[in-house]
C-alpha cells in the first residue's frame, strides 16, 4: 500500500461555500477549484493508505464527544508577510475550531503531528498570487458576513490531480444545535 493526502475540516455550506469558491477564483488563485470552501481542523498530512480505516474510527470517536456550534465568519485577515494568504475570519466558532483540531492531532492518535504555525481558524480565499490581487481579495471581502450551525466535520483526500474530495463525514454526538446570535446574515460581498 501506498501514502495518501488527507486534510480533516469543516465544509462552508451552500451558497456561501460556492460563492466564495468563486470569488477566490476570480481574484486569480489557481488552486480555488481543487479545494472546497473550508475551515481547517488538519492541514495536508501524508498517512499510510492501510492507516485510514484506524483515521476513521479516530474521527468518529472525536465528533461523538463534539457538540453543535455557531460558525460566523466576518471581514477579513492576512498572514502576509508570514504566509501569502488573505481569509475570511472566524469570529464565532473560533474555541470550538481549536478544540477540535486539537482532539483530531491528539498526540495518542493516527494523526499526532506539531502544526508549523500556531491554530487559527480561518477560510483561506487567496493564496500564493500576486500582492495586487491578494489585496484586492481583503478589500473586497472586507464587508463578507455569514453565519451557519456547524454539526460536524468531514474527512478529505487529495487526489492525483490535486483535487480535494470528501471521503466521509462525521457528525457530532449531540443533535442539539445552539440557538442563533442576532448578526446579520450578509453572506455577500460589498466592494469599497
Amino acid at each position: 500500500m501506498g501514502t495518501v493526502m488527507i486534510g480533516v475540516s469543516i465544509a462552508v455550506p451552500e451558497p456561501h461555500g460556492s460563492r466564495l469558491q468563486q470569488l477566490r477564483a476570480g481574484f486569480g488563485d489557481a488552486a480555488a477549484h481543487c479545494i472546497p470552501t473550508h475551515v481547517t481542523l488538519l492541514p495536508p498530512t501524508e498517512v499510510d493508505e492501510g492507516d485510514l480505516a484506524a483515521i476513521e474510527t479516530h474521527l468518529s470517536e472525536v465528533a461523538a464527544t463534539g457538540r453543535p456550534f455557531l460558525m460566523r465568519l466576518s471581514g477579513t485577515g492576512t498572514f502576509r508577510p508570514l504566509s501569502p494568504v488573505v481569509f475570511v475570519q472566524v469570529v464565532e466558532g473560533v474555541e470550538a475550531c481549536t478544540w477540535l483540531q486539537k482532539q483530531v492531532r491528539d498526540a495518542s492518535g493516527p494523526v499526532a503531528r506539531e502544526l508549523q504555525f500556531p491554530y487559527h481558524p480561518h477560510v483561506t480565499v487567496a493564496h500564493g498570487i500576486e500582492e495586487a490581487a491578494m489585496d484586492r481579495a481583503f478589500e473586497e471581502l472586507a464587508d463578507y458576513e455569514t453565519r451557519w450551525p456547524c454539526t460536524g466535520f468531514a474527512l478529505y483526500e487529495q487526489g492525483a490531480d490535486g483535487v480535494w474530495r470528501k471521503l466521509r463525514k462525521f457528525p457530532f454526538g449531540s443533535l442539539v444545535v445552539p440557538p442563533q446570535s442576532g448578526h446579520a446574515d450578509r453572506g455577500s460581498v460589498t466592494a469599497h
